[in-house]
């Protein structure tokens, strides 16, 4: 990522409205919100100009903090403080070590039709289906990283005998979880400050990794005992 340009150097040409910039990271980040991109403001993880009028404008330098945020974010479940520093020393010329061993913004993410899914993952039309059919694997006419890397999952698992079908329970269970996190952050989500919006998205994905590390341990201490 290359250090943003000065603040204001540039006029209201090419300047991007909060739809705007929601439509241009909406593949890329579907939970994204106005009120989680206005929480990221408080935060200082963008800085966006304000017209006359108060409203919000966007630069290309801000859509390009933005993604690298939130990829961050999501993949690394990095503290927004770290990340707003991170950030804050490359806009200011610097070349910090990446917080997350990545060196520069991810580029958009990849869409895959069917054919190349299917190619990508070595997996047969059938295990597809039969995801799809579950909801283990969100249709529709393309799929994305997250969905290869399920079907590259339930591949191996079909080479050991484990069908898609026998994952009901699993599924299950992430309904469940999420059941979990939505009451946890019930209180939160009940406010309509931006802030507190803002910091029930933050908080999510933490939880998600703090039950899936439960379960991880859960399932070591199992093999442990049939080792045993």
């Amino acid at each position: 990522m290359a250090a943003a340009p000065a603040r204001g150097s540039s006029g209201a040409q090419g300047l991007l409205s909060i739809g705007q910039v929601l439509a241009r990271l909406e593949s890329e980040f579907p939970a994204l919100t106005s009120s989680k991109l206005r929480f990221l403001e408080v935060q200082g993880i963008v800085r966006p100009r304000r017209t006359e009028s108060g409203y919000r404008k966007f630069a290309q330098e801000d859509l390009e903090r933005l993604r690298l945020a939130l990829t961050l974010q999501r993949d690394h479940y990095l503290p927004l403080q770290v990340i707003r520093e991170y950030l804050d020393d490359i806009e200011a010329g610097k070349s910090p070590a990446s917080p997350a061993g990545v060196r520069s913004i991810v580029p958009p993410a990849r869409r895959y039709r069917r054919d190349d899914l299917l190619r990508e993952a070595g997996a047969a039309p059938q295990v597809l289906n039969d995801a799809i059919g579950l909801g283990l694997i969100a249709g529709g006419d393309t799929y994305d990283d997250r969905a290869l890397a399920m079907l590259r999952s339930l591949v191996a698992l079909d080479r050991h005998g484990i069908e898609p079908r026998h994952l009901r329970a699993l599924r299950q269970s992430a309904d469940r979880d999420v059941a979990l996190i939505e009451s946890a952050l019930a209180p939160l989500r009940r406010r309509t400050d931006a802030t507190s919006r803002g910091r029930a998205a933050e908080v999510a994905p933490e939880l998600a990794r703090r039950l899936a590390d439960v379960r991880d341990a859960l399932i070591r201490t199992a093999l442990d005992r049939l080792d045993g």
